[in-house]
């Protein structure tokens, strides 16, 4: 008894030792062990970096606490998980769960103040064997760093999607949302956006939610070119001012002088996103008498500037199968008026094929009255991002665009090698100048002929970042259609975009992560509901009591001798 008492004594001793010098040892190097297969809590580089910049305390609310359907409590567990991460390596983060909606008395306050701040709620029906009851679930989170206050939202809408797949969405997504969050909040905003007028470009309250978006992160100024007409250098100067160039929906013809100014903003290293229609047509047009209206090519002079730079935009509009849903009304003449879904061919509903940063992971994106993009042989690398599915053709114009086509027949023999029509590209590399070789339209010392490498994107529609306004003249959410209800990922496509071109690739990187996330199959949990008890909870315990038996039996026999 006394040798048996001395080894484990020694063996105490031993362990102690260990753990003082594993605990010395931690102060000296850290490391995290990520022990998913797809590296699921490990995070990037570029959030490392951000992490890195928090130098204050830096607090985070969830809120998402409290009684769940199991579907957020999955998303809750991952934001959890993923904020300790980011707290490992940066003590300054400190984050809380709280439940909004736990004290009764101050419920329609709490919600209330959370609509104010812009926080909407889910209301979801939970259907628990068979018995369905509402919940009201507030997905998101608010940061604040240095007097600083920032909403991040924790579940991605998806369109037709159901709680689960958006909640798997969600969880590729949270590093990004949380990082893009810390970084709107620690970095200082230093690259420049113009967002060029004078052409007939989309009003402001046009494209407000994205300007909006831009502006956490950028500095955004609007720059019109009417002054290239009498002072075309010191125009040309000031633009050069500016990271990014955005050219969105100009419906005006470019004069040669300007033309210049903006190859020229190019070649000397600016990037540029081009949003044209070559087609002129409005959706409104069409809410008519006739229901018709005739759309016509649009001359804008920017053919040439094109060419030179590889890509050809078409005067075509593409007609896809795969189009949006449009509300219609129905009903023989004197009867209540009634509104029906059809599918509407002259806005394509994009899903996103190539797996490139700007558009993996994203969902689909609308377009109106979209044009045909071609691209040609100049030695710039052009990557297709989005093209029309395989059933849409190209109808040239002008032509007249009927509301009567929603019933239209169609078969697959009619898109015989017509369909996968680009329509937004990106191109880079070493762009030449259209005016290489070419009578200048104003003279100037600094011109060059050739860039260092450079980018820029072109997308054969302006409607793409075109938002919505309600009754109230008040934009709604890029992407939400309030016809249909849809609400489609184009303002992710475009902050895509956007960061691509001002070289914020690590953020796209991390938007573009895949994670493997299985998830029981409720259908034969309810069909097995009673074994599968038996196995997660029944099992358990038998093996345990089994065991102790076992112990205690193997004991007495041992020591009672």
């Amino acid at each position: 008894m006394k040798t048996t008492k001395n080894k484990n004594i020694k063996s105490l001793l031993l362990i102690v030792l260990l753990l003082i010098i594993a605990n010395v040892a931690s102060n000296f190097y850290f490391h995290r062990f990520d022990l998913t297969k797809d590296k699921r809590y490990t995070l990037s580089p570029t959030s490392l970096a951000i992490i890195k910049q928090v130098k204050n305390p830096l607090s985070i609310k969830i809120y998402m606490q409290g009684e769940l359907p199991a579907e957020f409590k999955r998303l809750q567990q991952e934001t959890r998980q993923l904020l300790e991460e980011f707290q490992a390596y940066n003590k300054n983060i400190y984050f809380e769960f709280v439940d909004p909606l736990e004290n009764e008395d101050a419920n329609m306050s709490n919600v209330k103040e959370l609509y104010q701040k812009g926080l909407t709620p889910v209301n979801i029906t939970v259907d628990d064997k068979g018995k369905q009851s509402q919940a009201m679930v507030f997905p998101w989170a608010i940061a604040v760093y240095d007097n600083k206050e920032i909403n991040i939202p924790l579940l991605k809408n998806r369109m037709g999607a159901t709680i689960t797949e958006k909640v798997i969405g969600s969880v590729q997504h949270l590093e990004y949302s949380i990082a893009d969050a810390l970084n709107k909040l620690t970095v200082s905003r230093q690259k420049s956006i113009a967002v060029i007028k004078g052409n007939g470009e989309l009003a402001d309250v046009s494209m407000a939610k994205f300007l909006l978006q831009m502006r956490e992160s950028y500095h955004i100024g609007p720059f019109t070119l009417d002054s290239v007409a009498t002072d075309p250098i010191n125009t040309l100067n000031a633009l050069q001012k500016y990271d990014l160039a955005i050219i969105a929906k100009p419906t005006e013809t470019f004069s040669d002088e300007e033309k210049q100014v903006l190859d020229q903003y190019l070649i000397h290293g600016g990037k540029t996103l081009w949003l044209v229609d070559q087609v002129a047509i409005e959706m409104d047009s069409l809410y008519n008498e006739s229901g018709s209206t005739l759309a016509f090519p649009r001359d804008l002079n920017l053919n040439d500037l094109f060419f030179k730079y590889g890509v050809r935009i078409n005067p075509d509009i593409v007609k896809d199968e795969q189009g949006s849903p449009i509300k219609l009304a129905t009903g023989e003449q004197g009867s209540g008026t009634q509104f029906q879904d059809f599918n509407w061919k002259f806005a394509p509903l994009v899903y996103p094929q190539s797996q490139h940063p700007i558009v993996k992971n994203l969902g689909g994106i609308k377009f109106d009255f979209a044009n045909a993009i071609d691209t040609l042989k100049n030695g710039i690398k052009k990557t297709v991002l989005l093209k029309s599915s395989k059933y849409s053709k190209k109808l040239g114009t002008p032509i007249e665009i009927n509301l009567d086509i929603v019933a239209e027949e169609t078969s697959p023999n009619h898109y015989i090698n017509t369909g996968n029509i680009p329509l937004a590209v990106l191109l880079e590399g070493t762009f030449n100048s259209m005016y290489e070789n070419r009578v200048l339209p104003f003279e100037q010392n600094n011109f060059k002929t050739k860039a260092s490498k450079s980018k820029m994107i072109v997308i054969a529609d302006g409607d793409i970042v075109k938002n919505q306004l309600d009754k109230q003249g008040e934009p709604v959410e890029l992407g939400f259609d309030q016809r249909s209800g849809n609400l489609y990922d184009n303002k992710d496509f475009m902050l895509n975009c956007v960061n691509y071109l001002m070289d914020d690739t690590g953020l796209i990187n991390i938007r573009s992560k895949d994670l493997d996330l299985p998830l029981l199959d409720k259908e034969k949990v309810y069909d097995r509901y009673g074994s599968t008890q038996a196995i997660t909870i029944g099992l358990p315990i038998l093996l345990l009591t089994v065991f102790g038996f076992a112990f205690t039996y193997i004991r007495k026999r041992k020591y009672s001798k």
